[in-house]
């Protein structure tokens, strides 16, 4: 398929909350799916939701398998496809550590999330798909449904000066594909 182009923080359809897939068996699914994998591949994403290619569906993937050069001491999370999640805590336990986001490049910023989460909803071919995760899994898991929502990390902070760029902050590590 091809890699898209990602939208940016300002661009409204970022904004936007996205349909539910209610037809697994739809022509548009496995080329958009083709395409997000494409598109975070080619960004070193360690996630990607379907609105920030400008499609307005539940869809979003996450995970390599392997250490993601963005997220260096960050542990590996199965590749997954995830469609029309929802999410819920397992406890009240929140952490805060740092987040970045392909469509807000070159920025990096301290984002309180649940540490533990459980997460359901549908695989590429629509069968049930449930998971218990903790630590950067669940981090991510709720970065990429945040942008089904239509809400960007900088919205999730609660102290804005721990907003910096990356170059900055972490000097050497690769924020963008063009780094």
């Amino acid at each position: 398929m091809s890699v898209r182009p990602i939208l940016k923080m300002g661009d409204p359809r970022l904004l936007r909350v996205a349909r539910p897939v209610t037809d697994f068996g739809a022509p548009f699914l496995p080329a958009l799916l083709q395409d997000l994998r494409d598109t975070m591949a080619a960004a070193n994403g360690a996630g990607l939701a379907a609105p920030q290619i400008g499609e307005d569906w539940q869809v979003v993937i996450f995970g390599t398998g392997r250490p993601n050069p963005r997220y260096p001491e960050a542990p590996p999370v199965p590749p997954t496809v995830l469609i029309n999640p929802v999410i819920g805590p397992l406890g009240d336990e929140q952490e805060t550590d740092w987040e970045g986001c392909l469509s807000v490049p070159g920025l990096r910023g301290r984002v309180p999330r649940f540490r533990r989460i459980r997460y359901r909803g549908f695989d590429a071919h629509g069968r049930p798909l449930e998971r218990e995760v903790e630590g950067f899994h669940a981090r991510v898991v709720q970065h990429e449904c945040d942008h089904l929502i239509g809400r960007l990390y900088p919205t999730r902070m609660t102290d804005l000066t721990q907003l910096g760029y990356v170059e900055v902050l972490f000097p050497g590590l690769p924020d963008t594909p063009d780094d």
